[in-house]
């Protein structure tokens, strides 16, 4: 009875002492103090040879505090816990414990030479801050009884733990904010708080190294932004796919216990950067560690993003004063200067890419390539021309293209002047460095461009009036002044009493395009398309003189350039030409008539006459063919010798115009049968045929044609005649109106 009193009592003093333990606890205001106050308790009321306290760091059990003649505790007691180890839940008493007979743990105090042990869980509600070991090197029997007393009494403990740390936490964000206020303030440049962000990460965590690297939007990469903090080698840019790449590439991403650890610098919810502190002095990373880059992230991460939109601002004012200072220079090149070479260089120096200058007709005009950039030209023009047609459909944005070379691209830009096409600039470079003020850029370069395109355009149109004036007196019937005929003629270095041929180019639009244009838009569409065609040939053959008389388009080629084929040569000219005006406007139709040969200056006039009544008859006879040379209707060059206007049009009337009227009251083509019927020799079979009507409804329009001309049409003088004025009125381009 006297043993069991003895055993309450001891019970009885056990759970008082630790209660008043516990009050004490509470009064202190860190961490250390708490612990060390606790470890001094045991150490004196329990007459103790070991005392450690272990606190939990992520998975680790890592000494704090001890006391006892020990000099290995440190490493012996640095061991790796699972999270749900009775060891962190409830209190262990040794030698009762026998399932622990192998556990690394109770190997690490058999290693201290204790004997007797127990632990206690500093735990509260699902928080473990840790344990607290008492040990003895005899053996001491224990009160189990009391194991209740101990497992809350850890309760107590960690709650003065958290208490201490709160107290710490609050002390140490009044010093960050006294930090905050002598160091980081509005205006500071963002290298002066990286700088002081990263010494105070690396100090107050006893880092090796500390260091921030900020996020790139345009590349999607982590940038190391400098200085650094301690020893710190920079890495190359880190690629960033998504959120989960943070953890792989920064294993302690948010969380302590590690050699490492990282934390994101977030501005509104949006990660603009890292944190990074490696290289921890004395273990690991604690979950105080995490608290301070935390709380620095919070607290400067806002003034980093403010410091680098400043920063981003500054250089946006500076690239756009240089914007306005190279427009000075481009706008003063074009008045000095007459080389697009030269203003191409200076975009390209701008810029700092290589950059290539291409007429409407995607030729090359001018470029300028940086010595750094490995650009083939020859394949350059090849992707240029593969791509042809969807650069002649882009009419504002640009298009990109990009080469087999590499990463890189090249930007095609439309030059547009006077709601015209004039030209296309080629810019080599990276697609992903365009921002606004490089597009900006590239605007004022496209309206330099096209200034400098329409004021060549002024010049060259100055020169074609003033040749113009010179070739209609050439064209006239009777020329004036002959002498000035000559002196501008070899002005331009063209021999006017050598052999020519001219020809008349004619240019007609879709009936249905016509209608839907007024009388300016169909001229402004011929005339652009006549620019186009001038380019082209000029640059092909530099013997043809171009120009234009009235609504006519006329060339002038040495009959040497024939050689001995004139048909060749001239169907090669007009095929040029053809494919010309379908590239630029699909709906046209282009026809070429050349006239005969010049020996004299006085046979300019009837050379042009006969290439535009040749161009006449082939539109309108003859349009499958397209062109013909006037030697080819030897009946028509006949006619045109013998023709008197006045007599013509009496005999064309006095033929036709009966038909004409008729047509037009009844809607009968009849004129036009009796064309086919002639043209057939009167063969009812391929007369019907070609008109596509059968024999009897022909039978029927011939009968109505005989009834209304009160003429024989089978009898050969009549259908010669006929067939004559038929010839007259095409070779005098009349109009029903004109004869009826």
């Amino acid at each position: 009875m006297n043993e069991l009193t003895k055993r309450e009592r001891l019970k009885q003093k056990i759970e008082s002492h630790l209660r008043d333990l516990a009050r004490q606890l509470v009064k202190f205001d860190t961490l250390e103090e708490t612990l060390h106050y606790l470890m001094d308790s045991f150490w004196m009321d329990f007459t103790s040879d070991f005392v450690a306290i272990l606190l939990k760091e992520g998975d680790q059990l890592i000494p704090k505090v001890w006391r006892g003649e020990t000099l290995q505790v440190k490493h012996t007691l640095h061991l790796t816990v699972d999270p749900d180890s009775r060891l962190l839940q409830d209190a262990l008493w040794w030698p009762n414990e026998s399932g622990m007979s192998d556990s690394d743990f109770r190997k690490a105090l058999e290693n201290e030479k204790l004997s007797t042990w127990f632990t206690v869980p500093l735990k509260e509600r699902e928080k473990t801050f840790g344990i607290c070991i008492i040990g003895f090197r005899n053996f001491v029997p224990l009160i189990v009884e009391a194991e209740n007393y101990f497992v809350e009494f850890g309760r107590d403990v960690a709650v003065a733990m958290e208490l201490a740390r709160d107290k710490e936490r609050q002390k140490r964000k009044i010093k960050g904010m006294e930090w905050l206020r002598e160091n980081i303030f509005p205006g500071t440049s963002i290298e002066h708080m990286v700088e002081k962000m990263v010494d105070r990460a690396g100090k107050g965590t006893m880092a090796a190294a500390a260091s921030i690297f900020l996020y790139d939007e345009k590349n999607n990469c982590l940038i190391y932004q400098p200085p650094s903090y301690g020893t710190f080698v920079s890495p190359d840019n880190m690629v960033i796919d998504n959120e989960s790449n943070l953890s792989r590439l920064f294993p302690y991403f948010g969380k302590a216990g590690g050699e490492q650890l990282t934390v994101p610098l977030v501005v509104n919810l949006k990660t603009i950067g890292i944190l990074h502190v490696s290289g921890k002095q004395d273990g690991v990373f604690t979950e105080d560690d995490l608290e301070l880059l935390e709380f620095l992230s919070t607290h400067v991460s806002m003034q980093i993003e403010n410091a680098r939109l400043v920063q981003n601002e500054q250089e946006r004012r500076l690239r756009l004063q240089n914007i306005m200072i190279h427009q000075q220079e481009l706008v003063k090149k074009t008045i000095e200067e007459e080389s697009l070479y030269e203003i191409t260089r200076t975009v390209s120096s701008i810029f700092g890419y290589s950059v290539f200058l291409f007429d409407r007709l995607l030729r090359l005009l001018s470029h300028h390539a940086m010595k750094e950039e490995q650009l083939s030209l020859p394949n350059l023009l090849h992707l240029v021309k593969e791509h042809e047609q969807q650069i002649r459909q882009i009419k504002s944005d640009e298009l990109w293209l990009q080469l087999d070379e590499g990463p890189c691209y090249v930007s095609i830009w439309p030059i547009i002047g006077g709601g015209r096409q004039l030209g296309y600039l080629a810019v080599f470079s990276d697609r992903k460095y365009w921002d606004d003020v490089l597009r900006l850029t590239v605007n004022n370069a496209l309206n330099v461009y096209a200034i400098e395109f329409i004021k060549q355009k002024l010049v060259m149109d100055t020169r074609e009036q003033v040749k113009e004036s010179f070739m209609n007196q050439l064209f006239s019937e009777k020329i004036e002044d002959p002498e000035k005929v000559v002196q501008y003629t070899t002005f331009i270095n063209w021999n006017v009493y050598d052999s020519h041929r001219v020809a008349c180019l004619s240019v007609k639009l879709d009936m249905e395009v016509e209608r839907e244009s007024d009388l300016i838009g169909v001229e402004e569409k011929k005339s652009r398309l006549w620019d186009i065609m001038k380019m082209a040939l000029s640059n092909q053959d530099q013997g043809v003189i171009l120009t234009r008389k009235g609504d006519e388009f006329i060339l002038i080629s040495r009959v040497t350039n024939e050689q001995t084929n004139a048909k060749a040569y001239w169907q090669s000219m007009y095929q040029q030409v053809q494919k010309i005006a379908k590239a630029e406007m699909p709906s046209c139709h282009v026809y070429l008539g050349v006239g005969g040969r010049t020996e004299r200056m006085e046979d300019y006039y009837f050379a042009y006459k006969q290439a535009v009544q040749t161009a006449n008859l082939i539109r309108l006879r003859y349009p499958e063919a397209g062109f013909a040379i006037f030697e080819e209707f030897e009946s028509y060059s006949l006619l045109h010798q013998l023709t008197d206007h006045k007599i013509s049009t009496i005999f064309v009337q006095k033929k036709l115009a009966p038909l004409l009227r008729y047509t037009e009251g009844s809607g009968a083509d009849l004129f036009h049968t009796l064309r086919i019927y002639l043209s057939n020799n009167g063969s009812m079979r391929e007369t019907s045929e070609a008109l596509y009507i059968h024999r009897s409804t022909l039978q029927y329009r011939l009968d109505k044609i005989r009834e209304i001309l009160q003429i024989d049409i089978e009898q050969a003088e009549q259908r010669f005649s006929l067939l004559m004025a038929y010839k007259l009125y095409d070779l005098l381009d009349m109009s029903p109106p004109q004869i009826c």
